[in-house]
């Protein structure tokens, strides 16, 4: 005891007892925020936080024994002597008072509502002196009481004693000595642990100790040692304290437990918030000192001389001490601040340390002190120790703190075994993977960067940004290590970025990328396809064809095609990856519509191998100068191509080169055309693929061939001969002329009139050519005369013998038409003639009617009868209600009336007569016609009252 450190942890304030208790302290009790107090003249007496009297009342009439303040309820349970009894009762008795209920007794003074006074000695049960009295509630209103007497027996009374529902029973304590003397009971501990129901009892002989949870209690000795005192305690770890002379002593359930050698007479022993209190009175200067006893850490947290004492309470986080003289000494334990400021000042930061952690104190304050300690060791310039607490300090304390003090070079050691522990409890960050690898790479430490890198227990990629460490690891050009990373996360793209980027392991890329899903084989394609393009290009395009067709996947090919495909990725979604080398791209796509002949995507495939096909140089022109710009050097574009002409013109094979170049264009050109008739069934309204693009494509690259093809597929037939005309190609326009200008085949004859319209401004002799083009204009009576005559005018080249031979034959037919219509002028002339002379007879000359027989039954015809202008008798029952038009005529009069209406109709309907005009290869002819029926000049002769 005299080595261990003396702190004041606690401070004092004296106090005293109120002047109205007159009798003697002879038991106390506390609980509930409030000190019970019990006299030897019967009164007991409560006392609030400042031992201010609240009230008293007499609780027996001689004097208070024991008494107990319970928890659970506020009740207090007291034993004491009673004179009143009768002679042949006991004078000792039990109570129990509510404290919440009160008695009014006069004006003055109130007491508690005493619900039970119980008789404890009983004819079965004799009186014997008590020596110590412990209560244990159970459940309420169950209460266990034991009461030690000086006999050596334990009285226990269990049960609820407010309505005597009580069982009583002694326990025998067995001291090893003769059965004739039996030693007093000199102190009690209830001992709860769950289920387990437990009593220790102390005699100056003995330490014993009873399972109360059976039936029949058992009990047990645990030493035969006691104590003389009623020195006894116990602790908040279920432990049994026992002062003696020589030494603390605590017992388990097992029997004695460890032993603290203070010397002096333990005059009281109490528990208090994991401290050990102690009352020890020195045998030769007989003073005595109160010590509060810090046993974990071995310390004393306060030690004050004290007079004599005579209770010892614990109550609102204070230690009350009640000396004999009516005193009361308040012993207050200071914050923790206050403590850790303490020993701070003296540098025991060990003892701190100790004492945070003994006071279950929160870990955000056991860091701070460990930060201070390891502040502390840090200016001593002990690193190693000092790294030990912060260490500790992991995961409270800000890591910068402490990776700014140790990035010096020299103590890289210890920053290197904090940052490993950082990454163990995994609250690393980004930049701390970085310093560590960064420290693992300026020690070329490989072993410990291969148990960082290379965890065998599976758990390594979750200590550390994998990330980050594969980035450091490059840098450092620890490349196996890198890898080894992204392998293991998935991280495949920085795989391949340092097999392609750093190691040129090309071969190796192709075969890691084989392994993979298909899925992350095109995202990685996507993201490296370039370089595998330029410098593995053949095996590239071959996994390009196993992610976009079926091929190396046995499950699929045993499916129909079409029910994956959709599943699978497009080749257009790849074609960023042969920016620089068209070549291979054109090999691919056509792999692809070789094997895929239904693909989604089958339109931009078409459209980009047309563009392949149809350029002068296989090329993507802006694309290539985006990337010579970019890779500071020339792609395989037209600057590749004119390097290589430069160097054959050196070599004189300019012309070689050049014819070879010619070959293949002309080649990729037949391919172009191929691909645009194969791609356009005459099934299909619609090619696959984009004709705008196409028309450009051949219009850019001058690919006459294609641009002939989609304008007459889309039947734009006079931009074919358009591009006859361009060329100058008279025997293929006139070749085309023939094949398109056929009205009888879905033709447009009209192209003839603009052949003639080119040959008539052409400006050269083209006589062969005007004559064949007048046969067929001839022929289809496509132009009048006249205006072939003001077309062909305009060539000086021409001669009129060019169109002698057809001017003869129109002007022969001409006269032919014209003596024609003079026939038939003439007919119309006497066939009017004669219906204006019946019309004139009809209106001015009598009809005489000399038929005998009825038109419609061929019966004699008799009266009465009906005679009709035109000549036709009826009788008037043949006729029946319709006596207005005759019968025989009707029919061809309503037809007659039928066409008229018809045909005023019509002239009121003006797009009708437009239309008709238009479509007519003579217009003139159609209005003639209207004028000819009287549409057109019809007039309407309003009345006058109109005008």
């Amino acid at each position: 005891m005299y080595q261990w450190r003396k702190f004041e942890f606690f401070e004092e304030k004296k106090t005293k007892i109120p002047e109205e208790i007159e009798g003697g302290i002879r038991c106390c009790s506390s609980g509930r925020g409030k000190i019970v107090l019990g006299s030897e003249d019967g009164f007991i007496s409560l006392l609030d936080r400042c031992l201010q009297l609240q009230y008293s009342f007499p609780a027996h009439s001689s004097s208070v024994l024991f008494l107990q303040q319970l928890k659970q309820r506020n009740f207090l349970v007291t034993v004491g002597e009673d004179e009143q009894m009768p002679p042949q009762q006991a004078t000792v008795c039990l109570k129990v008072f509510d404290l919440d209920k009160r008695q009014e007794e006069g004006s003055s003074a109130s007491s508690p509502e005493c619900v039970q006074i119980l008789r404890i000695f009983t004819n079965q049960f004799p009186e014997a002196k008590i020596t110590s009295f412990v209560v244990f509630e159970e459940a309420p209103p169950i209460i266990f009481i034991a009461l030690g007497l000086d006999n050596g027996c334990i009285y226990c009374i269990q049960g609820d004693i407010a309505r005597e529902a009580i069982k009583r029973f002694t326990l025998e304590v067995d001291s090893g000595q003769s059965s004739k003397t039996h030693a007093a009971i000199t102190g009690l501990g209830f001992r709860v642990d769950g289920p387990t129901f437990q009593l220790f009892a102390v005699t100056p002989s003995s330490v014993s100790l009873f399972n109360l949870q059976t039936q029949t209690p058992t009990g047990q000795t645990l030493d035969h040692i006691g104590s003389e005192t009623a020195s006894v305690a116990m602790s908040d770890r279920l432990e049994l304290i026992i002062g003696r002379p020589e030494a603390i002593y605590f017992y388990e359930v097992d029997g004695r437990g460890p032993c603290w050698a203070f010397e002096g007479e333990k005059k009281f022993l109490g528990w208090f918030r994991g401290y050990l209190l102690c009352v020890i009175a020195d045998q030769r200067t007989g003073k005595n000192t109160f010590n509060i006893y810090d046993l974990k850490n071995r310390l004393i947290a306060h030690s004050i001389a004290v007079q004599e004492v005579s209770h010892m309470l614990c109550e609102w986080g204070n230690i009350v001490l009640i000396m004999a003289d009516k005193s009361a000494l308040f012993i207050v334990e200071k914050d923790m601040e206050s403590k850790l400021d303490m020993l701070f000042k003296k540098n025991l930061y060990p003892v701190a340390i100790n004492l945070v952690q003994s006071q279950h104190a929160d870990a955000v304050a056991t860091a701070e002190v460990l930060r201070k300690y390891g502040d502390h060791l840090y200016s001593k310039q002990d690193y190693d120790e000092a790294m030990a607490q912060y260490i500790h300090t992991i995961g409270h304390l800000e890591p910068s703190y402490v990776i700014q003090k140790f990035l010096d070079a020299q103590r890289i050691y210890n920053l290197t075994n904090y940052l490993e522990k950082l990454h163990e409890k995994g609250l690393a960050s980004k930049d701390h993977t970085t310093l560590l690898l960064n420290c693992y790479t300026k020690l070329k430490d490989v072993e410990k960067l291969d148990i960082f890198i290379k965890n065998e227990d599976g758990v390594g990629e979750h200590k550390f940004d994998v990330e980050t460490a594969i980035r450091v690891c490059r840098a450092a050009n620890y490349h196996e290590h890198a890898m080894y990373v992204a392998k293991k996360s998935g991280r495949h793209e920085w795989y391949l970025k340092i097999l392609l980027e750093d190691l040129d392991r090309y071969d190796e890329a192709l075969q890691y990328i084989n392994s993979l899903e298909p899925s992350q084989a095109g995202v990685t394609v996507k993201e490296y396809g370039k370089i595998l393009i330029e410098h593995k290009p053949k095996e590239t395009i071959q996994i390009l064809m196993r992610l976009c067709t079926e091929e190396g996947e046995p499950a699929r090919r045993g499916s129909s095609n079409g029910t994956f495909l959709p599943m699978l990725p497009s080749p257009v979604d790849f074609l960023n990856i042969f920016v620089h080398h068209p070549q291979s791209l054109m090999e691919f796509l056509e792999k692809y519509t070789n094997k895929v002949k239904d693909s989604p995507a089958q339109v931009e495939i078409h459209n980009t191998l047309l563009e392949l096909y149809l350029s002068h140089d296989v090329d993507f022109p802006s694309l290539s100068q985006t990337g010579n710009i970019e890779n500071g050097e020339l792609g395989t574009g037209r600057g590749s191509r004119a390097a290589a002409m430069l160097r054959a013109e050196s070599n004189g094979k300019i012309i070689s080169d050049a014819a070879i170049e010619e070959k293949d264009r002309q080649k990729r050109r037949q391919k172009g055309l191929l691909l645009l008739k194969s791609a356009w069934p005459s099934e299909q309204e619609q090619p696959l693929y984009d004709v705008d693009l196409a028309i450009i494509l051949c219009e850019m690259n001058s690919f006459k061939e294609g641009l002939l093809y989609l304008y007459e597929k889309l039947k734009l037939y006079k931009e074919v001969i358009a591009c006859y005309m361009q060329a100058h190609d008279h025997e293929g326009l006139i070749a085309c002329c023939k094949r398109l200008g056929d009205s009888g085949k879905g033709g447009d004859p009209s192209l003839w009139a603009d052949l003639l319209k080119y040959f008539g401004e052409l400006g050269e002799d083209c006589s062969k050519e005007v004559k064949e083009v007048l046969t067929y204009i001839e022929r289809d009576d496509i132009l009048p005369p006249i205006i072939v005559l003001q077309t062909l005018s305009r060539n000086p080249c021409l001669t009129l013998s060019v169109i002698k031979d057809y001017i003869a034959r129109k002007l022969e037919q001409e006269s032919k038409l014209i003596e024609e219509d003079r026939v038939a002028i003439e007919k119309y002339q006497e066939e009017t003639s004669t219906m204006r002379k019946e019309i004139q007879d009809l209106r001015t000359n009598a009809r005489i009617f000399q038929l005998s027989k009825c038109t419609a039954c061929t019966f004699t015809l008799d009266l009465p009868a009906v005679h009709f202008m035109c000549m036709h008798s009826f009788h008037q029952r043949c006729l029946g209600d319709n006596e207005k038009e005759c019968p025989e005529c009707a029919p061809d009069y309503r037809a007659v009336a039928e066409m008229k209406k018809n045909l005023e109709q019509n002239s009121k309907n003006q797009d009708y007569f437009f239309q008709q005009v238009r479509n007519s290869k003579d217009g003139f002819s159609v209005i003639a016609e209207y004028f000819g029926k009287g549409i057109i000049s019809k007039t309407i002769n309003k009345p006058a009252e109109a005008l």
